[in-house]
């Protein structure tokens, strides 16, 4: 919809959730105009701000900034996003990577720091655990995939990850936990794995998900499922495609309404993604369309940052078709094109018009302000 962000908005009897919200710009090299891709920032933060005053519960499904927004935030009104309201993180102490440990700590010590006048170190504790499994052993079906030709290379990824993944034990055995927060207005627990209920609403996080293939430099995710009067929607968070066999093994197993699903990042193809995990990715996805009985399939997220993004996953997209099963982007589940598709339109300069997209409004320049 022209910005980086998968923030979205549940509503049941019960309460009212609002999931990652948190936005950034798209790549430099996406091609639309810079004055666009500002004006969609500012109708992403509208939305976010608009949701933020009706909302009981926050979820942040891992520390990437186009899903969370720091409490010193000048963008949106954090007062609204998170005083007085049950915040369900990512555990912030482990199965992360490096760089969200850290975002995470400033995170933390963002929020008490406003809300409490307190310091981080005020809510530190030693590790409680010096033991981790190996996440490999979460996914049988892709630890035991034939690749056929490609077994060789991806053994050699697995023993790479391997050692990573030894490094992160260390690094979160070596320094303090978080601990979660329930003091006066501000109540933040860790939701790995954890189940919710508010009344006939039921929320399910997952354990840790790779964010992209296994042992993912980017760390881990958590998905969550949300159930209400017999009505389901499942969202993967960052898992990137699904690339894991496991992932879309779950998907299918829970039977959701609506599943949302992040894409995988083709318009990193040939870069930080390969034909294999993409391959990966379109045999996934026709397993969830032919096997699923899900009414509505959002594909988004990574995905409609490339604007040849059809062209690549066209296998999906067909049999989607042939399945008569929907298959749509978050702009056309509000009855619009994706901006991808604009983008394309303007690189090959052909006519566009305007009633079929979202076309952001003008934006008044404040001197001294900064944008992304």
């Amino acid at each position: 919809m022209g910005s980086k962000s998968a923030s979205i908005y549940i509503e049941t009897d019960d309460v009212r959730i609002l999931v990652d919200p948190g936005l950034s710009a798209l790549q430099p090299g996406f091609p639309i105009p810079t004055i666009w891709k500002i004006g969609y920032n500012k109708m992403g933060w509208a939305m976010i701000n608009k949701f933020a005053e009706h909302h009981d519960v926050v979820v942040i499904t891992h520390y990437h900034y186009d899903h969370f927004e720091m409490p010193s935030s000048k963008f949106i009104d954090t007062d609204k996003l998170y005083r007085d309201k049950l915040v369900l993180v990512k555990n912030p102490n482990i199965y992360i990577n490096a760089s969200q440990f850290e975002r995470a700590r400033s995170f933390f010590a963002d929020l008490v720091g406003k809300f409490l006048g307190k310091n981080l170190e005020d809510f530190l504790i030693e590790p409680i655990r010096t033991d981790f499994d190996d996440p490999l052993d979460w996914i049988p079906l892709a630890r035991e995939k034939d690749f056929g030709d490609y077994n060789k290379r991806r053994m050699e990824i697995y023993e790479k990850g391997r050692l990573r993944f030894k490094k992160l034990c260390s690094l979160w055995t070596e320094n303090k936990w978080i601990r979660e927060i329930n003091e006066k207005n501000i109540h933040v627990e860790f939701a790995d794995g954890k189940e919710y209920n508010f009344g006939t609403t039921k929320i399910r996080f997952t354990k840790p998900l790779f964010h992209g293939i296994e042992y993912d430099r980017l760390g881990w995710v958590i998905g969550l499922v949300v159930e209400s009067k017999g009505e389901k929607l499942l969202y993967t968070s960052d898992v990137q495609g699904p690339f894991i066999e496991d992932y879309a093994d779950w998907i299918i197993r829970e039977e959701p309404n609506i599943a949302i699903i992040d894409g995988p990042p083709t318009y990193q193809f040939g870069y930080m993604m390969t034909r294999t995990n993409l391959r990966r990715t379109i045999d996934n996805m026709i397993r969830i369309i032919t096997e699923g009985e899900i009414d509505i399939i959002i594909w988004d997220h990574h995905l409609l940052r490339d604007i040849k993004w059809k062209d690549r996953v066209i296998d999906v997209i067909k049999v989607a078709k042939r399945m008569r099963k929907k298959l749509i982007t978050a702009s056309e589940f509000y009855g619009k094109k994706p901006v991808a598709e604009l983008a394309r339109k303007i690189l090959e300069k052909k006519r566009v018009i305007r009633k079929h997209y979202i076309i952001p409004p003008k934006v008044k320049f404040k001197p001294g302000m900064y944008y992304l």
